[in-house]
């Protein structure tokens, strides 16, 4: 009984070893398809999630394939990141084991980008700064008008314009310092700009925007993609 028990034990450890090393091989034959597909600077984390892998992997279908994607991978500026699940992916097991994945078909494809602030802010340039306020920003820059240099902090709302995230400012004000109307009637169209996001990959069309602490989300989704 106790050869059994010791028997059954090693099956086991040898299972969760092997389902284990499934994974890391699975996962590395998706990084490298999204990498191509995506023409991404380097290759990115994926997570296949549920357990045990082998169930899915006998299947050809994983339920939800996690990706994580950082500036340098995209080629963006610090700060830049992009989190993206593959939902219905099917990659039969003897692709994997043979290392032969020509394509990776997928129901659906949640994306959600992270802008930095200072990435943003760089488009108004000298010393721009931008911060969360409610569901908008707070712009505080200081420009030239009519000779004068005048320190200006704003209320902005943020829009999705096709490709562009669109920044409107609604009111403003002097930062610290009394500035007269007039001032600031020809000052604030000043801190209104646009960013045009980079092309983004899979057919992924623009859904949403948050701003966030850090920047500004976007949001994204795609339905039966092939990775290629």
């Amino acid at each position: 009984m106790k050869g059994l028990l010791i028997t059954l034990g090693v099956l086991v450890v040898l299972l969760v070893a092997a389902d284990r090393v499934g994974v890391l091989v699975a996962e590395d034959q998706v990084a490298a398809r999204v990498q191509q597909q995506a023409g991404l600077a380097g290759e990115p984390s994926v997570d296949i999630t549920g357990f045990p892998f082998l169930t899915q992997a006998g299947a050809g279908r994983y339920d939800d394939v996690r990706i994580a994607l950082t500036a340098d991978d995209l080629g963006q500026p610090a700060g830049t990141s992009a989190r993206v699940s593959l939902q219905g992916v099917r990659l039969p097991l003897s692709d994997v084991v043979g290392g032969q994945v020509s394509q990776l078909p997928v129901d659906h494809v949640d994306a959600r980008a992270s802008v930095p602030f200072d990435l943003l802010a760089a488009q108004l340039g000298g010393d721009t700064t931008l911060t969360r306020e409610g569901d908008g920003l707070r712009i505080t820059k200081t420009v030239e008008v009519l000779g004068q240099s005048v320190p200006l902090t704003a209320a902005g709302t943020v829009d999705l314009d096709g490709q562009d995230l669109v920044v409107t400012v609604d009111s403003a004000a002097g930062a610290g310092v009394d500035v007269p109307q007039f001032l600031l009637d020809a000052a604030q169209d000043l801190l209104d700009f646009r960013y045009t996001l980079p092309a983004l990959p899979f057919g992924l069309q623009l859904t949403g925007l948050q701003v966030t602490g850090t920047g500004v989300d976007v949001t994204a989704v795609a339905d039966d993609v092939v990775l290629q």
